[in-house]
């Protein structure tokens, strides 16, 4: 059976959802141990400050993304 165009959507937000809750989780994980987050700035790897990252994040979809 195929899934409808609003049941997508639906699971998509679902899936934005749990990633950004991980975003969350690994956040407070990061700095409980103190160990920098690696993260891609323009293109270039990057160790940031977990002090310094965002509490959270909103991903966003779309074909612009």
């Amino acid at each position: 059976m195929k899934a409808t165009n609003e049941e997508l959507n639906a699971e998509l937000d679902k899936i934005v959802l749990g990633l950004e809750e991980a975003y969350r989780k690994l956040v407070i994980f990061k700095r409980q141990k103190n160990s920098p987050l690696i993260v891609v700035i323009d293109g270039k790897i990057t160790e940031l400050d977990p002090f310094e990252a965002p509490d959270t994040t909103k991903y966003k979809r779309g074909k612009d993304c």
